[in-house]
């Protein structure tokens, strides 16, 4: 697996899964939004850490270089 996120879009990724999964993430009436929350933000940290994103690698999209 080769590295396709450059370091900011993996710093950007991490701040953004800190805030969603810590205790100031948005909450809503309804459990399956903020299943979805809590799913994208624990992807966006496993990315963040790794460096590598499936739809980045599908669209063929490389930000290593940034």
């Amino acid at each position: 697996m080769k590295q396709n996120l450059g370091r900011l879009d993996r710093i950007l990724r991490f701040a953004l899964a800190f805030w969603w999964l810590g205790p100031f993430a948005p909450q809503y009436q309804l459990g399956l939004a903020n299943l979805l929350i809590a799913a994208v933000a624990w992807i966006a940290l496993v990315e963040s850490f790794f460096g590598w994103c499936w739809l980045h690698n599908f669209f063929h999209i490389n930000n290593k270089s940034q």
